[in-house]
């Protein structure tokens, strides 16, 4: 059997895991948190990095700082997880939903300024497969209405934007360390902070709301409730499993692109039956996923089907968030749904994680020929 996900591991995560035990500090902000975070504002260039419990928790702090309301608006699009737009709902925003560029499948830039109103607060782009959105043109639609812009970076750590770190492009970036990621923590995230204003009310948020991260560095002599927040904290245990992989990014970041270059050498030959991923010029990715697209739906249920006949994991991916029941409750479809639906139900995710190996990949290759070249 092939997985479609391994949890990445390198070997050396029990070692800090350990540490972390002796040193009797298992909870929230311990050495290995602090770690975390000082790597991600050193490798990334960030003014502030929190670790946190989930990306979808980070997402939910980006909407508290960016001060979204009852009835506020924030615009972004349908082909995403449900973490992207329910942090927003949580704080009572009606969700305008875009159409995506089919070549990327991330959300229209072209499409943003016509979706604007006197009630949008804010616009999330979503990176997916690690691909950058043209944030040049979010940014100037942005600045030009007063909008915040959050980026839903949760599948593109390591990934560049015109040779700057996604995630460190708008107000507020938001990663996952969940175990389908490239790096991983089990389940976990990270908020980017660009405005230096902004980070003594993100700790207050992520410390409960209290002025807990001051006492603890010597500023207060006593802390105390101060505002509205939660438990954004997540275990320092999980923060040494995610820290070994840290110190070791570029060989995972290595391995995972050898692996996807070595995809779509392979499959190259099939573009008349599929279509492989599309790199911008102005993007660096980070090779969090493999994926291809098949004609329609029923070829690519066939597929699936007959590649878990061979005992390969492949699998299809999000069902777009304006047609769920949730979706249409909280949000509404802009526009025409042209590309969103349509290509949604092509997309077939092929295994991918750190670690895969090039007899593997050959067994996968192999039977999509098997499958194209006997149809």
């Amino acid at each position: 059997m092939i997985n479609f996900n391994i949890p990445p591991f390198l070997g050396t995560e029990m070692e800090h895991i350990g540490k972390a035990i002796r040193n009797h500090k298992i909870c929230g902000d311990g050495e290995y948190t602090k770690k975390c975070n000082q790597w991600m504002e050193e490798k990334f260039h960030a003014k502030k990095a929190l670790l946190t419990t989930s990306c979808t928790h980070a997402l939910e702090m980006a909407a508290i700082l960016s001060d979204i309301q009852q009835g506020d608006e924030v615009i972004m699009p349908s082909y995403t997880f449900v973490s992207t737009a329910d942090a927003f709902v949580m704080r009572g925003a009606k969700i305008i939903f875009v159409d995506i560029r089919p070549e990327t499948m991330n959300l229209n830039e072209d499409l943003i300024a016509s979706a604007i109103t006197e009630k949008t607060k804010a616009i999330v782009p979503v990176h997916y497969a690690g691909v950058s959105c043209d944030m040049d043109k979010i940014n100037a639609i942005a600045q030009k209405h007063q909008l915040m812009v959050v980026e839903d970076a949760a599948q593109g750590v390591m990934s560049k934007y015109k040779g700057q770190y996604l995630g460190t492009l708008s107000d507020y970036g938001c990663y996952s360390f969940h175990e389908t990621k490239n790096y991983s923590m089990g389940e976990g995230g990270a908020l980017l902070i660009k405005d230096a204003n902004d980070i003594e009310k993100a700790e207050i948020i992520r410390e409960k709301g209290t002025n807990r991260s001051k006492f603890f560095r010597g500023q207060i002599d006593k802390y105390t409730w101060v505002d509205y927040g939660s438990s954004y904290l997540p275990s320092d245990m999980n923060a040494a499993y995610l820290y070994a992989q840290l110190l070791e990014a570029d060989k995972i970041f290595d391995d995972r692109m050898n692996s996807w270059n070595y995809y779509y050498e392979h499959l190259e030959d099939l573009q008349n039956h599929i279509d492989l991923p599309y790199i911008p010029e102005y993007c660096e990715h980070n090779a969090h996923m493999f994926y291809i697209k098949a004609k329609d739906l029923n070829e690519r249920s066939e597929l699936i089907a007959f590649l878990k006949e061979k005992e390969i994991g492949a699998v299809f991916h999000y069902i777009p968030l304006h047609s769920s029941p949730a979706g249409k409750k909280f949000g509404i479809f802009h526009g025409e749904d042209i590309y969103t639906t349509k290509e949604s139900e092509r997309l077939v995710r092929l295994p991918m994680y750190y670690g895969l190996r090039q007899d593997e990949q050959d067994i996968v290759i192999d039977a999509l020929h098997q499958f194209y070249y006997n149809k």
